[in-house]
């Protein structure tokens, strides 16, 4: 059956993307992000006026991704007992071979002059097989809906999101892979602190002169429900940045965000991410009752507070790029005011783009984060991983890209599965996005 739904919705898909769809200059709507190569190092949308409103317009778009996996795992790990004889920390053999293939469906709308709706239901993800809703939000560029030119002056800085959205912590996520949306990131593989999550909430920015600042909150939940009084709090966040294309060939980019939520049952800033890695099953014990679906990453389980900040600069010169990011996450146990632990992580890569039109790139990532397991008196562990990747852009919309990657889990005690645990081999993805 649900094979069958999945089948319908895509026929369905393209149907009415026959009937309603636009096409080239005419799919861009107001004050919005490409999801093709025309998106690439775009973050927030800007103030400028890209596209006349001339009424009610629906665009219909989506991705699909496929990758093909070589990678091998290893540790060193000692014999623990599952009590049946089997050893917890053996890890199951993996092959070389193509992952389950992902899908997003985007449908956007145009409401009004300065009013659009964003919604992105995931048709295939590695944690779901079944269609089921990411997020959908309202974005407010201009108030022409209370009545013409309303506060034109103010709205021509300001920009208002509300809804259950992904909240805009950081730059990262910008550039991560969402599900099936993928040509935004150079490489295959997430961040190793993948932040990332959707909560209910709302965001204000003033966007003036290069200058970006913003505001928002959220209600601290990933799964939304109304019978667990107590155990979220609101969460707090806000960022400031400058962005400026200095001369045609140099532009410079610098952000500063803070993410805080100081009494919940559950933190989802490393966790909220219900689509799965790309990395499939790497470092899983063959005890192992369920599918990690987020393997090759690391949540730092913070249970109940977290104060997290995470600065990025971005600098472009002609076809050259660097991102960076510093990130450092505080927090624990909120009944428990003695756990407290820290996380630090740092990213940095460098792209180089050429072609005509720097349809072909290559590049190189480092990622390391390092903190604490329980407590403040554990000792420091750390996860280090070197990604290479070289991309071509077939066109605007289709990009294949291969990768090599190499994980590290250093520190971890010999009774843990992480005990001189590695992961390396090979990644290709193919990706189309429209």
């Amino acid at each position: 059956m649900k094979t069958l739904t999945s089948v319908l919705l895509l026929v369905s898909f393209f149907f009415v993307s026959s009937l309603f769809a636009q096409t080239g200059p005419d799919r861009q709507l107001q004050y919005s992000k490409p999801a093709d190569k025309h998106g690439l190092n775009m973050f927030e949308t800007t103030k400028e006026e890209t596209s006349e409103f001339v009424g009610l317009k629906v665009i219909l778009g989506g991705s699909s991704t496929l990758q093909f996996q070589g990678l091998n795992h290893s540790n060193s790990a000692l014999f623990v007992d599952d009590g049946n004889g089997a050893n917890i920390n053996e890890l199951i053999e993996l092959e070389n071979n193509f992952n389950l293939a992902t899908a997003n469906l985007d449908l956007d709308v145009q409401l009004h002059n300065g009013l659009r709706m964003h919604l992105r239901t995931y048709l295939s993800s590695r944690h779901h097989p079944e269609p089921y809703v990411k997020s959908g939000y309202l974005q407010v560029d201009r108030l022409d809906f209370v009545s013409p030119g309303f506060l034109d002056n103010v709205m021509d800085m300001v920009t208002l999101k509300v809804g259950h959205m992904e909240i805009n912590y950081g730059d990262a996520h910008f550039r991560r892979s969402d599900n099936s949306a993928s040509l935004h990131n150079p490489f295959v593989g997430n961040y190793i602190m993948d932040s990332f999550t959707t909560e209910v909430g709302a965001e204000a920015y003033l966007k003036t002169n290069g200058f970006l600042g913003m505001l928002g909150f959220s209600n601290g939940k990933l799964n939304q429900d109304v019978t667990s009084p107590g155990e979220t709090s609101l969460a707090f966040l806000g960022k400031l940045g400058f962005d400026k294309q200095v001369n045609p060939d140099l532009r410079l980019r610098l952000t500063g965000s803070i993410y805080t939520n100081g009494n919940a049952k559950q933190i989802y800033l490393y966790s909220g991410d219900r689509a799965g890695s790309r990395y499939y099953s790497v470092m899983q014990g063959i005890t192992a009752t369920s599918d990690n679906f987020r393997s090759g990453r690391w949540n730092p389980n913070f249970s109940g507070k977290l104060t997290a900040i995470m600065i990025n600069p971005f600098l472009k010169w002609n076809g050259l790029e660097f991102f960076g990011t510093y990130e450092n996450s505080s927090g624990g146990d909120s009944r428990n005011s003695n756990d407290t632990r820290t996380w630090n992580q740092l990213a940095g890569e460098v792209i180089y783009r050429f072609g005509a039109s720097e349809q072909w790139y290559g590049g190189a990532r480092f990622n390391s984060a390092s903190g604490k397991l329980a407590n403040a008196d554990a000792e420091k562990v750390t996860i280090n991983r070197v990604q290479l990747a070289f991309g071509w852009f077939l066109t605007d919309k289709v990009v294949a890209k291969i990768e090599y990657v190499s994980q590290s889990y250093n520190d971890f005690a010999a009774g843990s599965i992480y005990s001189d645990a590695n992961f390396k081999g090979i990644m290709a993805e193919a990706a189309i996005g429209f």
